[in-house]
């Protein structure tokens, strides 16, 4: 995996509502090659962050689906408007040629990929990718921004710092 930057955008997330709202802030930026990493200790949230953000995308075509967690299916995909979302689980992994096995470097770059655990797709991380790090503090939670150079216009919006319009 790539180094991250040394000063990370810091937001904190007082509950799941937050958390949930973060989601929709990041629903309504993404574009179709746009990778988001998701890395955290268990129970961090990052599949509450990941679902939100489906939730939020489907709700804009009035459609209200069940979105599991993939930890065991390893990937669930949403067909949108923007075009298809892979949630994607890699807890279970042991080596990132397993990551290779599910397709994961056809779908980035052209779909929208929101991926927990990314440390273990090895070299298959994108570089032109959102990583979120998300930790617990003892009351809510603390989500890190590390953005490559294709999210530096969008993290001001998704950290609710500019109007949506603007």
């Amino acid at each position: 995996m790539r180094p991250l930057p040394s000063n990370p955008e810091l937001l904190v997330l007082p509950d799941a509502a937050a958390t949930a709202a973060l989601g929709e802030r990041l629903s309504s930026l993404l574009q179709p090659g746009d990778t988001v990493l998701l890395s955290g200790p268990i129970g961090a949230g990052k599949s509450h962050l990941a679902r939100a953000t489906i939730r939020a995308l489907l709700a804009r075509e009035n459609r209200d689906e069940d979105i599991p967690s993939p930890t065991f299916t390893l990937v669930q995909t949403y067909p949108t408007h923007v075009g298809d979302v892979w949630h994607v689980d890699l807890y279970r992994l042991s080596h990132p040629d397993e990551a290779f096995e599910l397709g994961l470097e056809d779908a980035f770059g052209t779909d929208i990929c929101l991926v927990e655990w990314p440390d273990r797709l090895g070299d298959l991380t994108p570089a032109d990718s959102l990583h979120i790090a998300l930790s617990s503090p003892e009351s809510g939670r603390i989500a890190e921004f590390h953005p490559s150079e294709s999210w530096q216009n969008r993290l001001p919006r998704l950290l609710g710092q500019e109007a949506p319009d603007a």
